[in-house]
């Protein structure tokens, strides 16, 4: 009986390694993936367009990034996704295109100030409420360019009250709000214990190491995958991932699989500066070799 039970058992695990792709167990074998690959709706020039899904599957990839819309000096975001047949639609194409929406993005906080807008709880409810109405459980806040805490450390007070008060708003909504800052990976760890609620996490971005000549692998250990809620998984602009000599993607995965981080490596950049504006040339080939990276099953 127990020789019966193993054949079975190796059998069926056979069997799962056909996938074809759209058949229901190609679907179920993308669902129980390591680690996902998305891209970002705002950086394929598609910001809160019903398109972007289309373009992400043509893509290659397996989820897509939404955005919140545009900030400006309105008391809120400018978001489409406020109107419950906008939201429909989105969720609708993406069921239909097998795609997911990885996280809602924040992206107005790259240019405005998180630290100081008189509004900023009506802005992260607005974003939470439309997470908790598609099932997204993560949200991107960056702290940006005005919250730079290497730069502005005065404000590193005002952001940790403020941020103390977002984490109540996402435990309350059962959601994680990931971070972007300008800190090196200890100073994330400290300013996590400051705030003190694990539903503020890390959104970790590749290229901020790297930029400023830090070790990407030694942050990475640093914070941990229990600080980290996902991954923008590029560097700046310039050359496709696969051509990145400051980066070897193969011994990032490897850093990735040791802290025993799973879930979505979203695309933001890497487009090649000879031809930065051709979209579905540059992310194509990211993903391409991303998922190469991550999803052959071999990490050399």
């Amino acid at each position: 009986m127990q020789n019966r039970r193993t054949f079975l058992k190796h059998s069926a695990l056979l069997a799962g390694t056909v996938c074809i792709p759209g058949s229901l167990t190609w679907a179920m074998a993308a669902k129980k993936q390591r680690y996902k690959i998305a891209v970002i709706d705002l950086m394929i020039l598609k910001r809160q367009k019903l398109s972007a899904f289309q373009l992400a599957k043509d893509i290659g990839a397996d989820g897509l990034e939404v955005d919140m819309g545009g900030l400006g000096n309105r008391k809120t975001f400018d978001s489409q996704l406020a109107k419950p047949e906008i939201r429909q639609q989105f969720l609708n194409k993406a069921k239909e295109l097998n795609l997911e929406i990885c996280s809602l993005a924040m992206t107005g906080f790259y240019a405005q100030s998180f630290a100081t807008r008189p509004t900023y709880q009506r802005m992260v409810q607005d974003c939470i409420d439309t997470m908790k109405a598609m099932n997204v459980k993560v949200g991107f806040l960056p702290l940006g360019i005005q919250g730079d805490l290497v730069k502005n450390p005065e404000l590193r007070s005002a952001i940790v009250e403020r941020l103390k008060v977002v984490g109540k708003m996402a435990k309350k909504a059962g959601v994680v709000i990931g971070i972007e800052t300008a800190l090196d990976a200890k100073g994330d760890v400290q300013l996590l214990k400051d705030i003190d609620c694990k539903h503020i996490q890390i959104y970790f971005n590749f290229s901020n190491p790297l930029k400023e000549g830090r070790d990407l692998h030694q942050e990475l250990r640093i914070l941990g995958k229990k600080r980290i809620c996902m991954i923008h998984c590029t560097d700046e602009d310039g050359v496709w991932l696969e051509n990145n000599t400051r980066m070897d993607m193969r011994k990032v995965k490897q850093t990735l699989d040791d802290i025993g981080y799973r879930g979505w490596l979203v695309i933001e950049r890497s487009r090649d500066q000879k031809d930065p504006t051709n979209v579905r040339k540059n992310f194509t080939a990211n993903t391409r070799y991303m998922k190469q990276i991550f999803q052959s099953g071999k990490s050399d």
